[in-house]
């Protein structure tokens, strides 16, 4: 039996506020294989960004288990969680997160420096052109659309070649037709082989993706 590439079993993460206690996620269990493209929904607050987050490995879970890529890491220091979100994830943010007056080139080696990666530069070409931007490659943000900056920012995330890709809200800085855009270049990465859990309030984007999910009140309830 082929293992997911993410189990999350009984997941919930609380975040308290002096004496007063949020369950953003509360014991939700899901399973994402390996060529999956997956789409999360729900209203605001319903848990959307936080499962992102853990998902991410941006922020641990307070109680049950992620395990991703065969490893739980639900236990994992800040140090460890750090180096496998380097190598097992790409996310990809609503508002794209790049260094200001620093090259798209550059932004999209950063990752690799973290990881203490070689031949950052030409993996970093690579990314770029496999977004269509390999005209762009010495463009600031400042000099780059929302839609080209949303593209910089799916290469940083492809550059490491992760396991999975993350993508919250991808379209919501976007104009309609730049939106499309953007989510064909996901799509045609899911059809190239790529893991991708899409986080979206649109129906139409949601449709384009293998399954969704419903969030709501931190819980899964479709």
């Amino acid at each position: 039996m082929v293992q997911p590439l993410i189990r999350l079993s009984g997941v919930s993460k609380v975040y308290r506020t002096g004496a007063e206690e949020v369950h953003a996620l509360d014991r939700v269990d899901l399973t994402v294989h390996a060529g999956e493209f997956l789409a999360v929904m729900g209203s605001s607050g319903s848990g959307k960004t936080t499962l992102m987050n853990v998902l991410g490995c941006l922020d641990p879970p307070s109680e049950g288990s992620y395990v991703l890529d065969g490893v739980d890491v639900s236990g994992y220091s800040k140090r460890e969680i750090a180096r496998v979100r380097g190598r097992k994830v790409g996310c990809v943010f609503q508002s794209f997160n790049l260094i200001p007056r620093t090259s798209a080139l550059r932004n999209v080696e950063l990752p690799l420096v973290y990881a203490g990666v070689g031949d950052r530069a030409e993996r970093a070409r690579e990314a770029l052109r496999q977004v269509g931007l390999g005209d762009r490659m010495s463009h600031a943000p400042s000099q780059l659309s929302g839609g080209q900056q949303q593209r910089v920012c799916i290469a940083r995330a492809l550059v490491a070649d992760p396991a999975i890709l993350v993508a919250d809200e991808p379209t919501g800085a976007l104009d309609g037709v730049t939106g499309r855009e953007i989510l064909t270049l996901l799509v045609n990465l899911h059809k190239a082989g790529r893991t991708i859990v899409l986080i979206t309030h649109e129906k139409e984007e949601a449709r384009m993706t293998d399954r969704v999910i419903q969030l709501r009140d931190g819980r899964v309830i479709d």
